[in-house]
């Protein structure tokens, strides 16, 4: 591997994780228009391991916009992240695959109270792992964009009675 090519391997492992954080911080933030951005014109989601839907991402993106208002507070963490850039005979290619853990807490609405006021324990939180695969694009839409994301719930607790 080249110095060039090590340096080109590097630079897309960095936007490849620009583009995982920038799905938590999308899902997060409600930002539902950043969350479509970052899918290919084909990209799709998949949350039927944890109980959603699936379909093409704009669908999901509505969907998430009407099942997030249930927890207005959400702390979304993507850990662990294994970045596999597909190899062309030591040059990197156009397709990635990564695997991420993530834990995710959140807080349900609760009537009358302001959002981040009062007790900000989580009613909701899950884990399990994520697979995304991106595609780099060019053209009219350049650099890394998500095909598919899948999710995997391992686990969830909700709070009850001691």
């Amino acid at each position: 591997m080249t110095q060039r090519v090590a340096l080109a391997t590097v630079m897309d492992r960095l936007a490849i994780d620009d583009v995982i954080t920038g799905y938590a911080v999308a899902v997060d933030d409600g930002d539902w228009a950043a969350y479509e951005a970052l899918f290919t014109p084909d990209g799709r989601a998949d949350y039927t391991g944890a109980g959603g839907v699936a379909g093409p991402a704009g669908e999901i993106a509505r969907w998430l916009a009407g099942t997030m208002r249930l927890f207005p507070i959400r702390q979304h963490l993507i850990v662990n992240r294994c970045i596999a850039l597909q190899d062309l005979g030591g040059y990197p290619g156009d397709l990635a695959e990564v695997r991420a853990d993530y834990l995710n807490p959140m807080r349900l609405a609760r009537e009358g109270e302001a959002p981040g006021a009062g007790d900000t324990a989580p009613d909701f939180v899950s884990g399990g792992r994520y697979t995304f695969e991106l595609d780099r694009g060019d053209g009219a839409a350049p650099g890394w964009r998500i095909r598919t994301v899948t999710v995997h719930e391992k686990w969830r607790r909700t709070p009850g009675p001691a």
